[in-house]
């Protein structure tokens, strides 16, 4: 029991620490329910790591959903409870493990009765600062995004949201936090907000690429200090992960973009899929569109099922690629395994019989150390939690470098960009 009411106190302190918390009178924090330990992984993060940014931390904070610490309790509460599924075997954390920075190593996730998505679970750590949520940007918030995975089939498995606040409504427990936190029983809009606050304390910095950037020249190897140069260089990577072509992002590494890079969209016949999206997206139907971008083919139509622009085609979102070691497989579709196999498919100019392919997609020339450095950089990246976990894997993606580079084409990496094809009729 004394653990428990520490840990809840430990939960109330961090949150405070991080977004000055004002609570009142009536909402002390003696009336929250007992809220179980979970892995010290899962725990609100604080904003005293080395390259935090305060004051867009402060900013990611939606005027209608301030933090409380109430609030961030009864969020993550319900992150890790299996209830919110319809048969009760799956969590947000099924999708999104502490334990592996947040995702779950898989290819494309897999939901209940083991029905399988097409999208790779991209890690919450830093979700806040995203301008848009998912891999094709559907939607702008948390929030929003946290209600799509409940009521999607291939996921959570509810028919609507109202189905997993009644199954949750049963819970004494939760009636009370509810009143405790927004003065009312539960419901779909409160839920969202609990979520979603959870989710905002998931901060992950303080990584040795940060000591690096603030002041400390020997946080970072040599190799990692080329690839770094080499990412906002002769690799191209700050085409997509910078502020600008010529300002480095040294906070989130991301352009708040999508972008067509040439992940198996020839695998696809996507002009009929794109006729076929365009009907979908006229019925305004975001729970339909939810539906088809996790179940169908026409995931691999990417930001045009939020836009209808040709353009868009097969375009997803830059990822944050803070603890991209640790947040494998790679790409929207999981498809490589490794971060040799990624280098090796922007070296080599992947997708460039793609009509909407990225104009910025072309061979790299990168050399073998090249490659390494690029990697030595990414790993650089991890943040103390995982910093073991980031060992290993460097350990075991390296040694299936040495022998399996399902990627690697050295010839078109250092031949020149060739022209590519019109868009089809």
């Amino acid at each position: 029991m004394k653990r428990v009411l520490m840990w809840v106190v430990t939960v109330a302190a961090t949150a405070t620490l991080i977004f000055g918390c004002e609570r009142s009178a009536k909402k002390a924090s003696s009336q929250l329910p007992l809220i179980p330990e979970t892995d010290p992984l899962a725990q609100p993060k604080s904003l005293q790591q080395v390259g935090a940014p305060v004051a867009m931390t402060r900013a990611a904070i939606p005027a209608d959903n301030q933090q409380t610490p109430e609030k961030i309790s009864l969020g993550q509460k319900l992150f890790f409870d299996r209830r919110l599924s319809v048969n009760g075997t799956v969590s947000c954390s099924t999708c999104h493990d502490p334990a592996l920075a947040f995702t779950d190593r898989k290819p494309t996730s897999v939901g209940v009765q083991g029905r399988v998505g097409q999208r790779n679970a991209p890690t919450v750590l830093n979700a806040l600062y995203n301008k848009t949520q998912f891999w094709d940007g559907r939607v702008n918030t948390l929030e929003e995004q946290a209600a799509l995975p409940i009521v999607n089939s291939v996921e959570m498995g509810h028919p609507n949201l109202d189905a997993a606040v009644a199954q949750i409504a049963t819970v004494e427990e939760y009636q009370q936090a509810f009143r405790v936190v927004f003065g009312r029983p539960p419901n779909g809009a409160d839920l969202m907000r609990a979520i979603a606050s959870y989710e905002r304390t998931l901060l992950s910095f303080d990584s040795p690429f940060d000591h690096f950037i603030g002041g400390d020249k020997n946080a970072i190897d040599e190799s990692a200090k080329r690839g770094w140069e080499l990412f906002n260089n002769q690799a191209r990577c700050n085409k997509c992960h910078a502020l600008t072509d010529t300002t480095r992002d040294v906070t989130n590494l991301i352009d708040n973009d999508f972008h067509n890079i040439g992940v198996l969209i020839v695998q696809h016949k996507v002009v009929p899929l794109a006729r076929q999206a365009e009907q979908l997206i006229k019925t305004g139907d975001t729970p339909a569109i939810d539906q088809a971008a996790i179940q169908t083919d026409m995931s691999a139509l990417g930001r045009f099922l939020v836009t209808k622009k040709e353009p868009d085609i097969a375009s997803f979102k830059t990822p944050n690629i803070r603890n991209v070691l640790v947040t494998g497989p790679y790409f929207h579709d999981g498809s490589q395994e490794t971060l040799w196999d990624v280098v090796d498919h922007y070296n080599k100019g992947a997708g460039l019989q793609d009509p909407y392919l990225d104009q910025d997609i072309q061979p790299l020339a990168l050399t073998e150390s090249d490659i390494d450095d690029l990697v030595a950089f990414m790993a650089a990246l991890t943040s103390p939690n995982y910093k073991e976990q980031g060992a290993t894997e460097l350990a075991r993606q390296r040694a299936i470098s040495k022998t399996t580079r399902p990627q690697r084409d050295t010839a078109r990496a250092f031949a020149p960009k060739p022209p590519r094809p019109p868009p089809p009729k």
